[in-house]
């Protein structure tokens, strides 16, 4: 579907797809009206489509100028180039915008967090504790709303969330 783009200019290519970008990132689209004349409604939807997958994926997988031709297919020489251009110019804004996206799934969301050592030296239980306290606070933001989570933990409890925080990075790399 991306050979469609060689029914207009390069130069109008090249504003076509910031307009596609700008949609991808959050703003508006490119209008139908604009190109009504260069492709049907049927062509321009799957453009619009096709070039918005495009990104994602190119920009998603850190893809190479090489994979970008390869995924680019048969799509003429001055196209191609006009498409790697803009790829090279908005990498950064695409790569962002998948990211919050991506975050965007999950309802609740890490703002920031801080913490405090204590030390407990007594309980109404015990007259000499000496008990090292971490106190971990998390500013997390659930459906757009802030709340304050507080835990209090200590030395076993805090190695058991260091060991599973740290099996997690390592799921992840």
């Amino acid at each position: 579907m991306i050979k469609l783009l060689e029914k207009i200019t390069p130069t109008e290519s090249l504003k076509f797809l910031h307009r596609v970008v700008d949609g991808l990132c959050g703003r508006s689209y490119p209008r139908r009206i604009e190109y009504g004349e260069a492709w049907s409604l049927t062509e321009f939807g799957e453009l619009t489509n096709s070039l918005s997958k495009f990104f994602t994926v190119a920009v998603g997988r850190k893809c190479s100028d090489q994979e970008v031709q390869e995924l680019l297919g048969d799509l003429d020489s001055a196209h191609a180039a006009v498409v790697l251009q803009c790829v090279h110019a908005r990498q950064e804004e695409i790569r962002l915008s998948l990211v919050d996206r991506t975050n965007g799934i999950s309802s609740t969301q890490l703002q920031d967090f801080n913490w405090q050592i204590k030390l407990a030296l007594s309980s109404d239980k015990l007259s000499s504790l000496n008990t090292p306290l971490l106190n971990l606070s998390l500013d997390m933001k659930e459906n757009g709303l802030q709340r304050a989570v507080n835990i209090e933990m200590n030395k076993e409890e805090l190695q058991t969330l260091i060991s599973t925080l740290e099996a997690a990075n390592k799921s992840y790399s």
